[in-house]
């Protein structure tokens, strides 16, 4: 069986959300490999809208399994916020989401150091949506991260306090006023939250089902936001290529199989960077109206 694979093929907002969930009632298995919450896949039916940001884009699919792969980096507070609100429309998102053991978790902290570097870059800044994705994969890549493993280890209490104590010194040294402490009880709240999920090695999960059946990967970003390829240094922190699908889900790139390239007939652009086609005129407003081309996650 094959991994089939959704990108998107500009700077994001393509569009990827509504095809993969058309594509979904194909799939019994649709699966998330990178990103974060700082991707919004909108959908809209039944006179309803959600925007799903950490949750695959499967999961009004009665019999389909969604996976939050190892590539991804996770927010717990959001997460859980999401799930609660589909979860009122009566879908058992416990039942129907599994998520990786290797995914790393984004703390309260994260988010801080986010706002810190944009302030601290001033014009330079990259425009990021300050969901603290940079800092997670900072801390994923120098080996400081947690991983949503990590909440079921009894010391998990220790590890955050020594995480977050390393993040607060930073925020002082940066000279950034906040409050560290702020929403801590709240994530806390929504590691026990996880608990509830089926918590998986996702690299032998997804190739045990990859045997019987084929899996729908939704891509976040797009290609020129790819972290090697796209618009350095105004990208996002994971690659958005369909080999990021191969190490955020753990397959091998033989098992991939179609790759569903997702693009506009014009081109838009969340944050800042190099967007030379930019229209500033009454023409670029008509478009972002009749397009609706207001992005689903703000900072």
């Amino acid at each position: 069986m094959k991994l089939d694979v959704v990108l998107g093929l500009q700077w994001g907002d393509e569009g990827k959300g509504k095809i993969v969930d058309v594509l979904a009632g194909n799939y019994p298995v649709v699966a998330r490999f990178q990103g974060g919450p700082n991707a919004g896949h909108s959908l809209h039916f039944e006179g309803k809208s959600f925007v799903l940001r950490s949750v695959p884009s499967g999961i009004f699919r009665p019999d389909a399994t969604n996976i939050v792969g190892n590539g991804v980096v996770l927010d717990p507070i959001t997460f859980k916020g999401e799930c609660e609100n589909i979860a009122k429309t009566g879908i058992p998102v416990t039942e129907r989401i599994v998520i990786a053991k290797k995914a790393h978790l984004i703390l309260p902290t994260h988010r801080l150091l986010d706002a810190a570097n944009e302030a601290a870059m001033g014009k330079g800044k990259i425009g990021s949506t300050l969901k603290g994705i940079g800092p997670t994969y900072t801390d994923k890549v120098s080996r400081n991260g947690l991983r949503v493993g990590d909440i079921l280890a009894p010391d998990f209490a220790d590890r955050f306090a020594k995480l977050k104590a390393k993040h607060v010194k930073t925020l002082s040294q940066m000279g950034f006023e906040c409050d560290p402490d702020a929403e801590e009880a709240a994530f806390m709240e929504a590691v026990e939250y996880l608990k509830q999920f089926k918590l998986v090695n996702c690299e032998y999960y997804v190739n045990d089902l990859l045997k019987s059946q084929d899996i729908l990967a939704e891509g976040a970003q797009g290609s020129m936001l790819d972290i090697d390829y796209g618009s350095y240094p105004f990208v996002t922190s994971s690659s958005t290529a369909c080999a990021g699908a191969c190490i955020g889900l753990g397959v091998n790139p033989h098992n991939i199989g179609h790759v569903y390239g997702i693009f506009k007939a014009y081109c838009t652009r969340v944050g800042s960077g190099p967007f030379p086609t930019e229209l500033f005129d009454e023409t670029g407003e008509k478009l972002r109206k009749i397009g609706n081309e207001f992005g689903a996650v703000m900072p």
